[in-house]
């Protein structure tokens, strides 16, 4: 790395401007001259763990008998040498280093506690992910699930950032009281509790997300004028950056430059589909926000470079992100299924059909990498974005054919700055609930004196 020698610069450095506001990326300049990023320096400047949280709803086909002997999901062989080919983590093979897969845990918060609960699986389950918690059957206001991972990170670990968290997701959650049996849409809305009765909004536009990561505008009716007059939000700070340009060593304005060509590119692909959704067409997404691309591919990639821009910022170190809603019939073109989601997911014992759904599994896993590969390339001290970021993966269902929440999937990328070993397949003891490797996460984010989390019994060694 090389070493600035003028300038030292406060990591809480923006670019403002007529309303937008742009926080710096890690540059060499934050460290002080002549210093370097030594042990000392780190201890010093602390450096939290980034956090992102991703849901994908209904299970896996490998959750089933017939799955589980085919190794639909989960590799034949624990600890290092495992292999990846049959099983819908191939696609993360060459991330294996920054991969722990745990298998075979159950989330028993989302079973069915009394009679009354019964079938009403879909709709309590996202509750549970990363809360562990057993939601109230309510579809009245006095919802009740428990406090989420993500945010009680954030509570401890977020508030010295701008934005203490973020909540992503791709389908629609603008649904207003009941949903089904009994239960409130929130339940199926978000997956981030502030508190046992606080549920938090999730954000699907990201137009909406870019906005409130850059300031773009301090008004509604600013941003609209910014977006009819074509201008960036670059265009408010340009004095600001050559200004900052000067101070600089090649290096760090070689990442300012690419910094601000990201910035730039995001904005221009959210204004693309824009005039594409309101020029008039049908919408394979009728009523999605103009901002939202029908093509669930290109949302999804377009709400993680959106996540990475964020946390190479420091803008926010917390994200939760829902890829899906209990029930979605959507289809995936790029799966190569051309059934709905729910509809593979009930694949009736079929082994075909588990195969079909399998394929969705893999196409969903498949996005990861793209994600991965940006925080790979985003230099941080000695280190990367994906060293120092712990991404948890999973669902809280099983088989959703049964809608049973038994050998749920989980898997947890990056290395956490230096807490993930990375390389591993672990599988757990039966009846061992989730809750019990969410308790250890926590205890590797710094919550080491927690003993309980959901209703855990344990906790659950990440090594082999």
């Amino acid at each position: 790395m090389k070493l600035i020698t003028g300038k030292h610069l406060p990591r809480r450095t923006f670019l403002r401007g007529m309303g937008t506001t742009v926080a710096l990326p890690f540059l060499d300049a934050f460290v002080p001259a002549g210093r370097g990023w030594t042990r000392g320096l780190a201890q010093a400047t602390p450096d939290p763990t980034r956090l992102v949280c991703i849901e994908i709803v209904h299970g896996t086909a490998g959750s089933t008998e017939y799955g589980g002997s085919r190794n639909l999901w989960s590799p034949a062989t624990v600890g290092h040498d495992f292999d990846l080919t049959p099983s819908a983590m191939s696609p993360l093979e060459p991330f294996r280093q920054h991969l722990t897969i745990v298998s075979d845990t159950d989330v028993r918060a989302a079973e069915a506690a009394m009679p009354k609960e019964i079938g009403g699986d879909h709709f309590r389950s996202s509750a549970t992910f990363l809360t562990q918690a057993h939601p109230k059957q309510t579809e009245s206001s006095d919802v009740h699930a428990g406090t989420s991972l993500d945010q009680m990170y954030a509570r401890v670990f977020g508030q010295d950032t701008p934005i203490p968290s973020m909540q992503f997701c791709i389908e629609n959650v603008d649904q207003a009281g009941g949903c089904a049996y009994g239960y409130s849409c929130v339940y199926t809305d978000t997956i981030s509790w502030a508190a046992p009765n606080e549920p938090l909004p999730m954000i699907r536009d990201p137009r909406h997300a870019f906005d409130q990561l850059f300031g773009a505008g301090g008004t509604g009716a600013a941003r609209a004028e910014r977006r009819r007059a074509r201008r960036s939000v670059l265009d408010f700070i340009t004095g600001e950056v050559a200004d900052l340009q000067r101070t600089l060593d090649p290096t760090d304005r070689a990442r300012m430059d690419r910094y601000l060509q990201d910035i730039r590119e995001i904005e221009r692909r959210i204004e693309r589909i824009e005039v594409q959704n309101a020029g008039g067409e049908v919408r394979e997404l009728p009523g999605a926000p103009a901002g939202v691309p029908d093509s669930f591919d290109e949302h999804v990639k377009l709400m993680f470079d959106l996540q990475a821009l964020a946390l190479e910022s420091d803008m926010t170190r917390v994200f939760s992100f829902k890829m899906g809603r209990d029930a979605s019939s959507r289809v995936y073109p790029e799966s190569g299924v051309a059934k709905g989601f729910h509809p593979s997911s009930h694949h009736s014992g079929r082994e075909s059909n588990i195969e079909e759904f399998a394929l969705i599994n893999r196409y969903h896993v498949s996005l990861l990498p793209y994600f991965l590969k940006k925080l790979q390339s985003l230099e941080e001290g000695e280190g990367t974005l994906l060293d120092k970021t712990m991404v948890i993966y999973g669902s809280p269902m099983g088989d959703p054919n049964v809608h049973n929440h038994k050998r749920c999937p989980l898997i947890v990328l990056g290395g956490a700055n230096g807490q993930l070993d990375g390389n591993l397949h672990l599988r757990a003891q039966p009846g061992t609930p989730m809750a019990n490797v969410m308790l250890t996460l926590l205890q590797k984010l710094g919550f080491e004196e927690m003993k309980r989390f959901g209703d855990s019994t344990g906790t659950f060694s990440l090594s082999a």
